[in-house]
């Protein structure tokens, strides 16, 4: 049974950066696509980013040029690098992968 756990999250200031972490457990992540979701307070969740088997990426306008999403396959991590961050992004950030999800990691944008 493949478990995905994310950890990074937490409270920085707008225009800061956070790096998120999601390590899968039970299977490697070598051959799947990987993808980053956000739900935010009373919203729909919804795709953030994607990463395929041979790292072709794929990012929401929301977040294109400013998230960027890698994979360690040594490591069975992935990662999302978030820089300028605003309020809008304040969120529970899932990773996604082998059709399961995570349990998820705040992040929170504030002054």
């Amino acid at each position: 049974q493949v478990q995905l756990v994310e950890s990074g999250g937490g409270l920085v200031q707008p225009g800061g950066s956070l790096r998120l972490s999601c390590v899968a457990s039970g299977s490697t992540i070598r051959f799947n696509t990987m993808a980053w979701f956000r739900q935010a307070p009373g919203k729909e969740r919804e795709w953030v980013a994607s990463i395929t088997a041979s790292s072709g990426t794929t990012y929401g306008n929301d977040v294109k040029g400013r998230f960027t999403i890698s994979r360690d396959n040594g490591k069975n991590t992935v990662y999302l690098q978030m820089d300028s961050l605003e309020p809008e992004d304040t969120a529970v950030y899932y990773c996604r992968g082998f059709n399961t999800w995570g349990r998820g990691t705040q992040v929170t944008i504030s002054s």
